[in-house]
């Protein structure tokens, strides 16, 4: 019976691997994204059914449960140099002239790639699964980014094939989909938080996170383009151990090409200047490369850069304009952001009519006025933005500086300057602006999900003073709604459906949508884990969230201010009592390990890492990665280091793997 188990779970796994590899790699799904959940879900709940049967690479086990404390900093088998920049036609010939001395005249070909704009990262494959992946840092030694980097699809846990060495260091960039990119600047405008300023900070940012569960949200890809260490060798030039990379299973941009000369490096070059736009991922310009690896030998390299190697980067695209007003947006938390309305230009592909002057601190800077002529480009090709104002061209007796705003544009209310920051936020409570937006967001797919309130339909009920708040939108009449414009009977049924079956999200969804500062999806999860219900969480004190290992200070101050505020509670109270009753957490499996705090050291028989911190959480308990006097218990495996010494000294409880079980009923 087991061993059938075993070959389902078997099965499962590689029918995800595959789907995953279609999809992630080769951009050809087979299968709806439904079905694929479908299978995806059979195999979790086959492997929580039978723990034991988990093994690393698992489909299931991209993610960590815990957030880590720091990077470690790791070594380099092999540099990873910088490469030297070109930006003319004359400047790649002269780079062709140099290989050709360096070479002595000897035939030559190579291989032309898109630069994409992301983040250098090394992936070590050791027989054949992924066991540390790390950043270029200073090419020598790069921060230790393992756990963020298996939440990427794109990239392979184990390798597929026969012939993949026993060590096998791959090289690549790790970037944010253009649509990625705007869907996460979207969310930061909700949450009121700054925007990423292109997709390469983005995915930077992105694989700097402590915790590898926000990481995995961010939808990030990946593409191999170079060889690191590797056991035995793999190939006699760039372009077949990019073929093999392919065999392996590793995604490798498509639309890498050999070229015969230099010419045919430039019209492929220039042919992509001309059609990047049209990719779904950034691109900076090209990489060119001397293709056969004896040559590039011969070649060498300077102190930073390889002799062999260069990069052709295009100019920025740009577009001359002129401001014909600025408006002031306001958002949810209150921030006020101006924003420029433009004569219409063509720029990147699209017509360009508004542009983000960020904040009025940048605004001042820039020094950006009413009627002038300006220059904009789109950060990472996707947000328009003014970079240089022709201050030569400005009319000097009909120019005037944009007055800072003393009060808010929507309800006139007080407006005041964050304490040691940027932002410029109305602080009236009151402010409908405001309230349109936090509805907006509350209703959003990422918290109470309520899909028929458009922000249409937002607008209308808070202007005809039907919704003041989100208790509100519960209290909401059959009759109220036909009488809106464009709102039949069926449309206002749906409007009271999908409200309706709102009353009973998850707890966590609730938390989310309320829109407390510094508070997402994520933290909301954890919320919702650590309390349980809302009423313990309504009552719980700063230095109850300040234990909780991922709640900051800041974040927990903001919690508490929130939740202790009587026009807040006033609103939940509200809401409870209009029939929102938000599902609680899943049960756990027993409270055998309830309000302990847990510490794992060493190797363990029966669990990886992350099954035996999803057991201590089935059972009540939460894991830290450090000893204190707090530490219920260490569980220690075999090779058990300093942990278990600091948990002697301290006194602290110590078991092992078998006293463990018995611990948990096992």
């Amino acid at each position: 019976m087991k061993k059938d188990i075993q070959k389902q779970i078997e099965r499962l796994r590689e029918e995800v691997r595959r789907h995953d590899v279609l999809y992630y790699v080769h951009n050809a799904p087979e299968i709806t994204d439904r079905r694929y959940d479908t299978l995806f879900a059979e195999l979790k709940n086959l492997e929580a059914e039978h723990p034991e049967l988990i093994t690393p690479d698992s489909p299931t086990q991209r993610v960590s449960e815990q957030p880590i404390e720091g990077f470690q900093t790791v070594a380099h088998a092999v540099p990873m140099l910088s490469i030297d920049n070109t930006y003319t036609e004359e400047e790649l010939r002269e780079f062709d002239k140099r290989v050709s001395k360096g070479l002595e005249g000897g035939a030559y070909d190579y291989t032309v790639e898109l630069k994409i704009d992301g983040l250098a990262i090394s992936l070590r494959y050791e027989k054949g699964s992924l066991e540390q992946s790390a950043t270029r840092g200073d090419g020598r030694r790069g921060d230790d980014v393992t756990a963020n980097i298996r939440t990427i699809r794109a990239i392979p846990l184990t390798l597929e094939g026969k012939a993949v060495p026993d060590i096998l260091e791959v090289r690549g960039e790790v970037y944010m989909p253009k649509r990625a990119f705007a869907e996460l600047n979207a969310a930061k405008i909700e949450a009121g938080e700054p925007e990423f300023a292109n997709p390469r900070n983005a995915a930077a940012g992105s694989l700097k996170l402590l915790d590898a569960r926000i990481t995995a949200q961010r939808k990030l890809s990946f593409f191999a383009y170079a060889l690191g260490q590797v056991s035995t060798p793999l190939a006699r030039t760039h372009f077949e151990s990019l073929e093999k990379f392919r065999a392996f299973g590793l995604p490798v941009n498509p639309n890498t090409k050999k070229a015969k000369d230099i010419n045919e490096v430039l019209n492929i070059c220039n042919s992509w200047e001309t059609k990047k736009d049209k990719l779904d991922y950034q691109i900076d310009g090209m990489v060119i490369k001397v293709n056969r690896y004896d040559q590039q030998d011969m070649l060498g390299m300077t102190g930073r850069a390889p002799r062999w190697c260069i990069a052709y980067k295009f100019a920025a695209e740009q577009a001359e304009t002129v401001v014909e007003s600025i408006d002031v947006q306001v958002g949810k938390s209150g921030i006020l952001t101006p924003v420029a309305n433009l004569k219409p230009v063509k720029l990147a592909g699209t017509t360009v009519k508004r542009a983000s002057l960020h904040n009025f601190d940048m605004m001042a800077k820039l020094d950006v006025r009413c009627g002038d002529t300006v220059v904009i480009e789109k950060a990472g090709e996707i947000i328009p933005q003014v970079v240089d104002v022709k201050i030569k061209q400005r009319n000097l007796f009909e120019s005037k500086p944009f007055e800072l705003p003393t009060s808010c544009p929507a309800c006139g209310g007080k407006v005041k300057k964050d304490e040691n920051g940027v932002y410029l936020r109305c602080v009236n409570p009151h402010c409908t602006a405001q309230l349109k937006e936090r509805l907006g967001y509350f209703v959003g797919k990422g918290q109470m999900d309520i899909d028929t309130l458009g922000p249409a339909l937002i607008e209308q009920l808070v202007e005809k003073g039907l919704v003041k708040n989100y208790a509100d939108l519960y209290q909401l009449r059959f009759d109220q709604l036909v009488q809106l414009e464009r709102m039949g009977d069926k449309s206002a049924a749906n409007v009271m459906d999908s409200i309706d079956k709102s009353r009973t999200q998850p707890l966590w969804r609730l938390i989310a949508a309320l829109g407390i500062r510094n508070v997402g999806g994520q933290t909301a999860q954890i919320l919702s884990d650590e309390f349980g219900s809302l009423d313990a969480l309504m009552n719980a004190s700063v230095e109850r969230l300040t234990q909780i290992e991922q709640i900051g200070p800041i974040v927990a101050e903001s919690i508490y201010e929130y939740l202790n505020d009587p026009k807040n509670i006033k609103v939940i109270e509200a809401m409870l009592a209009a029939g929102v009753k938000p599902a609680p957490p899943k049960a756990k499996t027993s409270a055998a390990l309830a309000g302990m705090t847990i510490v794992v050291t060493g190797t363990l028989k029966n669990f990886t890492r992350q099954q035996i911190e999803q057991t201590i959480k089935d059972h009540g308990g939460k894991t830290s990665s450090s000893v204190s006097k707090k530490t219920s218990f260490v569980l220690a495996g075999e090779e058990a280091g300093s942990k278990l010494e600091k948990a002697r000294q301290l006194g602290v409880e110590i078991l092992d793997e078998t006293q463990f079980l018995k611990r948990i009923g096992k």
